[in-house]
């Protein structure tokens, strides 16, 4: 022992009887199991990467005057990954992001996309593309509990990053 009162304090072995360690072990187990989960699993989802690659750093742009045009600039490496995703009558993908944008284009059936910060849902059918933002929660759902839908999906994304990030459901779950 030192003759320091604060070094004697700080060299205090802490001693526990053993009803408080078997408290101390429950509280510390029920908190583990009690934290509710939050993310909404998918059913009735099925992607299938048909390709993928890395680019580095681009800018490329492509115009016809007065038409259209485009503009495009990724800073660092970027994956971009084009997914087949088949959607179970009554699928659905479960809340979700992505670390960049992807553009849909549903190739059969109806999709309905609910955005998860309006509570939003839009219809999209065999034909129509649109584009999900990065970082933006969101559940896809097959419009149909009785025919199956089909889109693909081309994503943009930083290299390294999930193509899915599971998010917890708003609040009151968009009334779903």
């Amino acid at each position: 022992m030192t003759d320091c009162p604060q070094e004697r304090k700080a060299t205090r072995k802490f001693k526990i009887g053993k009803k408080q360690a078997a408290i101390a072990a429950g509280v510390a187990l029920s908190a583990l199991t009690a934290i509710p989960v939050l993310a909404t699993p998918g059913s009735g989802f099925a992607p299938t990467n048909l390709s993928s690659t890395i680019f580095g750093q681009q800018h490329a742009g492509a115009s016809k005057p007065g038409i259209w045009g485009l503009q495009m600039q990724m800073n660092g490496r970027t994956l971009v990954g084009v997914d087949k995703v088949t959607v179970a009558p009554g699928g659905q993908s479960g809340w979700h992001t992505h670390a960049g944008l992807v553009m849909i284009s549903v190739t059969s059936g109806s999709l309905l996309w609910t955005d998860g910060e309006t509570c939003q849902t839009r219809l999209y059918s065999a034909g129509d593309g649109f584009i999900e933002p990065a970082e933006h929660v969101h559940l896809v759902r097959n419009a149909s509990a009785s025919q199956g839908a089909e889109f693909t999906g081309v994503q943009l994304r930083p290299e390294g990053t999930a193509g899915r990030i599971d998010a917890n459901a708003p609040t009151n779950n968009c009334g779903l």
